[in-house]
């Protein structure tokens, strides 16, 4: 790929994909057996229905997800009532093949500087950071008044999805099981940072929901070995 395909490319992926939200919304559409409707996102992410069809079009405007119209199947039958306006994801390519490497190595150097800077609490500003970026994240995203626990650990899970991370929430054992780390092995070799830096961003998603959570994060050695986060809450 030549430099300016490239530069064309990640402009492109900054662009649609850039927010957060939306980032949640495509992997949703990406993921979903059946093609979604504005509603579906809508209630899968506790938003308004406009601000939905907003990050949906953008996506379908950008190439992302493509449209259909289907008539919904209801106590009239099959057929009855406006064709639903739905949308699936497109077969359109949305890896930078080497991108990756190039962003673990400034996290790589951003940790250094910090090193540098503030040696001794480290881990404590990583924190503060990352729960004032949570708390960010929480206000776009909101959850339901009435979704409680599950409703929020879930809505976690999505706004860390849409960062790029690959997570699993576990209710019951009210815990957060991350299979992928966008932070690649910067977080194996710099816990003290990654960690902290995880930690306040959960912390401050919870917050922003109006739960008190203190997690606690179980890294993992290993690239290949899960990430635990414990998350008990109380309501706040």
């Amino acid at each position: 790929m030549d430099p300016m395909t490239l530069e064309s490319r990640i402009s492109d992926l900054t662009s649609a994909l850039g927010d957060p939200t939306r980032r949640a919304i495509y992997i949703a559409v990406r993921e979903s057996a059946e093609p979604l409707t504005t509603s579906n996102i809508a209630e899968l992410f506790g938003i308004h229905p406009n601000v939905a069809r907003h990050h949906l079009d953008r996506l379908a405007d950008d190439g992302y997800v493509r449209v259909s119209h289907r008539r919904p199947i209801g106590k009239a039958g099959p057929g009855a009532g406006r064709p639903a306006k739905c949308y699936e994801a497109s077969n359109k390519e949305v890896s930078v093949h080497f991108a990756p490497r190039r962003f673990e190595m400034l996290v790589d150097m951003l940790i250094r500087v910090l090193d540098q800077v503030a040696p001794e609490n480290i881990g404590q500003v990583a924190e503060s950071v990352g729960r004032a970026y949570g708390a960010e994240l929480a206000a776009e995203i909101g959850v339901p008044d009435d979704a409680g626990y599950d409703g929020a650990v879930q809505a976690v899970a999505r706004a860390m999805t849409g960062l790029g991370f690959t997570i699993d929430p576990d209710l019951e054992g009210q815990r957060l099981l991350t299979t992928h780390c966008p932070f690649g092995e910067a977080a194996t070799s710099h816990p003290e940072v990654i960690c902290s830096l995880d930690r306040g961003i959960v912390t401050g998603l919870f917050g922003g929901l109006a739960y008190d959570c203190r997690p606690v994060l179980i890294p993992h050695t290993d690239l290949h070995e899960d990430c635990v986060t414990r998350v008990p809450v109380s309501i706040s």
